[in-house]
């Protein structure tokens, strides 16, 4: 009977720290390879290449811990990139662009809480369709055509280095992690965000103002989206259509892959941003290893179809337990 409590607590603990057990595993894995893989460089690499992602699933983990998701922040990230460099090209100054963009991405927040929390459709489908309407209205901003932003000082926000070693990005994925840490953590609304995730109903008949918060949550995925569709123009330095086709999938499987349930009311912050560094370091070892880069999409895409499946059947179970 103890062995079989025992079993079971390990069990418990190994299902909540999957995303940690897969990242010791990989590089467990790797002292067998002469490979770069252990090198500063490489890891400061890895870190300044997950950055954009990173910044997103911040934003983005806010709707999932209400209960949500948020599938348009990719045709979000690319609008908001477009049009920071639009405005730079144009003359305007560049806190004019990153302030443009922000209200972008402030106006399809409030679209999408809209649709979600006040006419109650499902945020998967929504979010979804509206990912799609953004990216065609980036193509026809384009003409499917990058443009190239002319200003070197928005190239450098994004290209500088602090200390001459730390990327830029990294330093402001740091930032906003802190900062989002911090507010669902210490703040009444994490914690009221986390009371609706966990039960919509309960937490509507104990006062708290539930339309408002999630709509708030959709708000904030849709303006740190833009923020970082600005910082990845400023890397790339192009706006282009194309930026943000797969970042919606991978950003809301990241989160989940860190233990941000899309059933809401669990994970946080650093649950998913493990999950994010997991992705790009099974890709890293895949490329330090010369894998093909057929068979990572194909990896890639049964990681999907699996994390999403195991998901959704956990939100099945805790249905069928309310």
């Amino acid at each position: 009977m103890n062995a079989k409590t025992n079993a079971n607590k390990v069990w418990k603990i190994v299902s909540k720290q999957k995303a940690v057990i897969a990242i010791l595993g990989l590089m467990l894995m790797m002292l067998f390879f002469d490979t770069t893989f252990y090198t500063m460089y490489n890891w400061l690499d890895m870190l300044r290449s997950t950055a954009i992602l990173e910044i997103v699933a911040f934003g983005v983990t806010v709707a999932v811990i209400c209960g949500g998701c948020d599938l348009s922040v990719g045709g979000t990230l690319c609008l908001g990139g477009i049009i920071a460099v639009m405005m730079v090209n144009s003359g305007q100054p560049i806190w004019l662009a990153f302030l443009l963009a922000l209200l972008s991405g402030l106006a399809v927040g409030i679209v999408n809480g809209f649709l979600v929390v006040h006419q109650k459709t499902e945020p998967f489908i929504i979010t979804l369709g509206m990912g799609m309407l953004l990216k065609g209205i980036c193509q026809q901003i384009t003409n499917a055509h990058p443009l190239t932003c002319t200003s070197k000082e928005f190239m450098q926000i994004s290209n500088m280095k602090f200390f001459g070693t730390i990327p830029s990005l990294v330093v402001y994925m740091v930032i906003l992690f802190v900062i989002f840490y911090c507010i669902m953590r210490f703040t009444s609304f994490g914690r009221n965000c986390y009371a609706i995730g966990g039960n919509y109903e309960v937490a509507k008949y104990s006062g708290i103002s539930v339309v408002p918060i999630k709509w708030a949550a959709f708000i904030i995925s849709g303006v740190v989206s833009t923020l970082a569709g600005v910082l990845l123009s400023s890397r790339m330095n192009t706006g282009s259509s194309v930026y943000g086709d797969t970042t919606g999938m991978m950003v809301n499987c990241g989160v989940v892959i860190g233990g941000t349930s899309f059933a809401g009311g669990v994970g946080g912050m650093i649950e998913s941003f493990i999950g994010l560094f997991v992705i790009q370091l099974v890709s890293n070892c895949m490329n330090q290893l010369g894998i093909d880069g057929y068979y990572q999409k194909l990896f890639e895409g049964i990681l999907i179809v699996v994390i999403i499946g195991g998901d959704c059947f956990g939100r099945k179970l805790k249905r069928e337990r309310v």
